[in-house]
Formats: C-alpha cells, sequence, structure tokens
C-alpha cells in the first residue's frame, strides 16, 4: 500500500452492520480507495456499485476490479446522486449503503490537491475537481461571508478576525496557495503555546466543506439512500466531525420515529402516514473506533459509525435533514 492509499475506517464494523453475507446489491457511495468495497465482496455481497465524485478515485481503481472478477462497478458522481445512479446501474433496490464522509487520506497527502496544511500546494480544495475553488472564492467572497463559512463549518470563534485579515492580503495579491492562507490565519489569531493542532485547521475545514457543499451532500445522500434501499436493507455512516454526525443522528432519529419530522416553517405538516418510521435504529449509541484502530490510524480518531435498518414503509416527506427536532 502506498503511503497515500486511504485506509477505510471502522471497515470491520461497518461491513458488519451491513451484513454483506446474506448476498445482493450493495452500493459504496463515497468509493475512495476501495476498502468498504471490497470488504463487502469478501464477505459475501454478489456486487457492489461504487460511487466517487474525485475522477482520481475512479481511474486508480483498476486493481480492485481486476480483483473483484466482474462484481464491482464503478461510475463517477456526487453521492447525492445515489438514487439515480442506482437505478441507471442495476443496483435499485439496495441490499446496502454505505457512507464515509470526508476528505480521503488519497486527497489529503496530494499536495497538488490543495487540502492538506502539511505541504505547500494550489489553493483547490475541490473533490470533484470542478467549479470553484477554494482561492476562488477566498479572493471573490465579501468579507461577510468569509467570516460566516469559517465560523459555521470551522466553529471557528475568531472567524471574524480572519476573514478581515483575509480581505486585507488579498488586496495586494491574490492568495493561490495553501501556505498563503495557513499564513494569514496565523497571523491574524496567533497560535498558543499548547495547541496541538495549526491554529488554521478549522478554517482550512470550513472552506473545503464550502467548496465542495459536503453538509448539503450529506443531507441529500441520506434521502437518496432511503429512497434506494430495500425492506430490510442496511445502511452505515462513518462521519468525522460534529456537523456531519449531527446531521446523521438527526436524520436517523427522526426516521427511526425517536423524534418527530416536521418543519420547523410548518410545525403542523406531520400526518399519521409521514410519522409511519422508515428506518429502525441497529444501536442507539455510535460505535466508536477501537484504540487500536486510532493507534494504527490517527484519521479514525474522531470517527462515528451509526448503522440502521430499512424498514417497509414509504419515505418520509421531503424535507432538509437540518429541520429535523
Amino acid at each position: 500500500m502506498t503511503a497515500d492509499r486511504h485506509i477505510s475506517v471502522l471497515r470491520e464494523e461497518a461491513v458488519r452492520a451491513l451484513a454483506p453475507e446474506r448476498g445482493g446489491v450493495f452500493i459504496d457511495a463515497t468509493f475512495g480507495a476501495g476498502g468498504y468495497s471490497m470488504a463487502l465482496l469478501e464477505n459475501g455481497a454478489s456486487h457492489v456499485l461504487g460511487i466517487d465524485r474525485d475522477p482520481s478515485a475512479i481511474n486508480e481503481a483498476q486493481e480492485c476490479i481486476s480483483l473483484s472478477h466482474g462484481r464491482l462497478q464503478l461510475v463517477q458522481g456526487n453521492f447525492s446522486e445515489l438514487h439515480e445512479l442506482a437505478v441507471k446501474n442495476a443496483a435499485h433496490p439496495a441490499d446496502g449503503i454505505a457512507f464515509d464522509f470526508g476528505v480521503s487520506s488519497m486527497q489529503l497527502d496530494r499536495p497538488q490537491r490543495g487540502f492538506s496544511l502539511k505541504s505547500d500546494g494550489p489553493l483547490d480544495m475541490r473533490m470533484g475537481q470542478n467549479g470553484p475553488s477554494a482561492a476562488d472564492f477566498l479572493n471573490t467572497a465579501e468579507e461577510r461571508e468569509i467570516a460566516r463559512v469559517i465560523r459555521q463549518y470551522g466553529e471557528e470563534p475568531r472567524a471574524n478576525r480572519i476573514a478581515k485579515k483575509i480581505i486585507e492580503c488579498r488586496k495586494s495579491a491574490p492568495l493561490t496557495r495553501t501556505s498563503q492562507l495557513a499564513d494569514v490565519v496565523l497571523t491574524a489569531i496567533g497560535r498558543r503555546p499548547d495547541a496541538r493542532t495549526h491554529p488554521a485547521t478549522r478554517t482550512f475545514q470550513a472552506i473545503r466543506i464550502h467548496v465542495n457543499d459536503e453538509l448539503g451532500e450529506i443531507e441529500r445522500g441520506l434521502r437518496a439512500a432511503e429512497k434506494t434501499l430495500r425492506p430490510g436493507g442496511r445502511l452505515a455512516v462513518v462521519s468525522f466531525h460534529s456537523l456531519e454526525d449531527r446531521l446523521v443522528k438527526k436524520f436517523l432519529r427522526a426516521r427511526s420515529g425517536l423524534v418527530p419530522m416536521a418543519s420547523r416553517h410548518d410545525p403542523s405538516a406531520l400526518s399519521h402516514d409521514r410519522k409511519t418510521p422508515s428506518f429502525r435504529l441497529l444501536s442507539r449509541r455510535p460505535t466508536l473506533p477501537s484504540e487500536t484502530e486510532v493507534a494504527f490510524n490517527a484519521r479514525a480518531r474522531s470517527a462515528k459509525l451509526r448503522a440502521a435498518e430499512r424498514l417497509d414503509s414509504p419515505i418520509y416527506y421531503e424535507t432538509n435533514v437540518g429541520e429535523a427536532a
């Protein structure tokens, strides 16, 4: 395994929750380096449809395809398009769907992708390698919008100071490199002597989430999974920070009937049909990585796995996951 290959976090636990020994069709909605896909095939899945928005992940998967002996099919696309891709590629209804949110090690460890603080690279951060980049956003957005993104998606309390410094610095020259952004944040807020991470870590996370619409993708992807799973099908979701996990938790609690699913704009919108649970939680609490896994893979430190089984009932009415109680 090369240094930049992605290590699937909580892989054994996620595969166990999906129960591929039953056979059937499974979807790996965030293919990456194929860790979940190959584990599903090794444990009894008849066929796996792998989806990834990053064309590099698809292009570098020839070894996985070869080892699968025709049981692995890959398509490029966002996981918010999961339902349409499943129908188009004969993977609907699915017996199981796996999600592994966040940025992959393959992206983080390649400076040319612009995700990491560790090495200088172009200020890009686009998972799909299309659309506006991080540099485009930072060099054109208003100060108020930059501050909002950093505060909301990075949970950074000093977002206003950082945004002000970004505007000040881009007047002299556009921000085009990751090292520039890291230096701007360091200048704006300094570094605590006892800090374990770089002061720009939250800012990098926030801008990456914004550029890739990651939280919107999660909301749409979870709803797509609900449409795509057959009754008895399993859903396994691995998240890496509180914003991701909060969306997953709200979605599954609402869909399992633990809390009412009503729009905050129209609380009376619920009907008896809409209250019918569409999922059964496999566990009330998330599964966390073992100490051994964290020691082997530091990226696993903040990971949480939530899993549920699709019930034989209609999908809930369409609403934003974030509107769940």
